[in-house]
């Protein structure tokens, strides 16, 4: 096809990518500058904005591509939400349970229960490989294994988190650093459970893990992004949807960028900026940037690997009422790893309440065999699931949409934050005007939240004439380190988030 050349259109700010991170930026900087700057939003999607956090519509029924609970830590964030949706946020519960040989567990698991369920001989070997675990823990525990073995059991771990971890990030819990257990399950051990199911906690003092509810916009989060970007526009902001990112020309002597794009009819469009915020896959940003990079700083973007995953939702008449918000499939014998229940997230979500809509999750890589699959197949493979778990019939099922998203999740080698350090240290050097924000822009796995205030971040260094904020340095709970929205400072001090790393050889021995 052959490529159309367009006039240069000028702005202020450039954003690649409206997710929430470019989002927030880019509502930030005209509400803060009203009238001073000219911002314009650069997204691929044709129809949709929000990114991950977008909600997909169907004949009436609304996925959400995940599931986003908005809570934060950060009341500078909440309050945003309340602005851009003042009447539209609702309270909802939350519960969410496990699924295992045929029975539910409640998750945050309630010990009593699950020894109930698990009947008396399962739940005394469980006690006993407890007991096991206390009186001699495995020394040093390296892996995922071997620390969630030393908090709950080595039995409830191979029950309750073996099976959904290895689906989600496609590697054995073996090798899996205990770095990233330490974090994904901060202050949880089968002794707190215990406490927590006789003695709940409240505020401060409750388990980050146990919160037990949290805001959803009534018609998903997508709701919030579409606000957003209508608030942008009425800003004078522009949003330009249905333009890919192409290529971004770094002119120095001007200290101007040249941000190229094409959209699907192949129109090449060209937007000259003096900032670029930029929210796409840092990989993707670091390939397409001229000057080029050093050759290290490209082979470490090219290290860079990603963790996608896919949506089959599956309509039917809604004659079993599950109440819960999502379930874990924490069963080797069968593929989905997630079972959203959309309804239950938010009644709005489906168009008449007799009905309700499944999203059976499944992570993959692109190109693999799951991903590669044809929509009819994976229907196949979801409704038959669906019946395995006991929620429907096969024969209930009487529509299915598939969605696929890349790039859900960045994937963490061994040394992928050197690899970052590495592109972070060079493009801010050689590119004073250029910002990165966002779970791919920063290559950080992060919530909605922490993504928001990295946006917001770059838009008050933009407005400040310089980088006042080290972005970097949100933690996992979008707090940001220094007076005024101090929060606790992460392990490594640097904002990075605790993930799933590979045990290194050399802590084998």
């Amino acid at each position: 096809m052959q490529t159309r050349a367009a006039e240069v259109s000028q702005t202020d700010v450039a954003i690649l990518g409206a997710g929430p991170a470019g989002l927030t930026a880019a509502y930030t900087l005209l509400k803060r500058a009203p009238g001073k700057l000219r911002v314009t939003v650069l997204e691929a999607d044709p129809v949709y904005v929000g990114g991950i956090a977008r909600t997909v519509n169907y004949k009436g029924f609304r996925f959400d591509i995940g599931g986003h609970r908005f809570f934060s830590k950060s009341q500078e964030i909440e309050e945003l939400w309340t602005e851009l949706l003042p009447e539209d946020m609702l309270v909802r519960p939350r519960r969410s349970r496990i699924y295992y040989r045929g029975k539910f567990f409640s998750y945050p698991l309630r010990p009593l229960e699950a020894f109930w369920k698990l009947g008396a001989v399962e739940s005394f070997l469980c006690l006993a490989s407890y007991v096991r675990a206390r009186l001699a823990p495995v020394p040093d525990p390296r892996s995922f294994e071997d620390w969630v073995s030393n908090q709950f059991g080595r039995r409830l771990y191979s029950i309750f988190f073996k099976s959904y971890t290895e689906k989600v990030w496609g590697m054995s819990c073996k090798e899996i650093s205990a770095d990233w257990a330490a974090q994904r399950i901060k202050g949880l051990s089968l002794s707190s459970a215990l406490r927590n199911a006789l003695l709940p906690a409240k505020g401060d003092a409750a388990i980050k893990t146990l919160i037990h509810s949290f805001r959803y916009p009534r018609r998903g989060p997508g709701m919030m992004w579409e606000a957003c970007a209508a608030r942008i526009r009425e800003r004078g902001g522009e949003v330009r949807l249905g333009e890919r990112v192409t290529g971004c020309v770094w002119d120095e002597a001007r200290c101007a960028w040249l941000v190229t794009t094409r959209t699907a009819d192949g129109e090449e469009r060209r937007t000259q900026a003096r900032h670029v915020i930029s929210s796409i896959p840092l990989r993707q940003l670091a390939r397409g940037l001229t000057p080029p990079l050093s050759e290290s700083a490209l082979a470490a973007a090219d290290a860079l690997r990603y963790r996608d995953f896919l949506i089959v939702a599956l309509i039917l008449k809604d004659t079993r009422r599950l109440p819960d918000n999502w379930l874990y499939i924490h069963d080797a014998g069968v593929r989905v790893g997630r079972v959203q229940n959309f309804k239950a997230w938010s009644p709005e979500m489906v168009p008449d309440d007799s009905y309700c809509c499944y999203g059976m999750e499944y992570f993959c890589f692109e190109g693999d065999g799951l991903w590669s699959s044809a929509d009819e197949q994976l229907v196949a493979l979801a409704t038959k699931e669906l019946a395995l778990i006991g929620l429907a019939d096969e024969g209930e099922v009487l529509d299915a949409r598939v969605v696929r998203q890349r790039k859900a999740y960045p994937v963490y080698t061994d040394d992928y934050a050197e690899q970052v350090e590495v592109l972070r240290a060079e493009l801010e050097s050689r590119f004073p005007t250029l910002h990165v924000a966002g779970r791919n822009g920063m290559h950080k796995y992060n919530n909605q939240d922490h993504a928001m205030m990295t946006g917001l971040l770059c838009a008050e260094n933009i407005l400040a004439g310089a980088r006042v904020h080290d972005v970097w340095r949100v933690n996992q709970d979008a707090e940001y380190h220094e007076e005024g929205r101090a929060g606790s400072e992460s392990a490594s001090g640097s904002g990075l988030r605790l993930t799933p790393t590979r045990v290194k050889s050399s802590d084998l021995g």
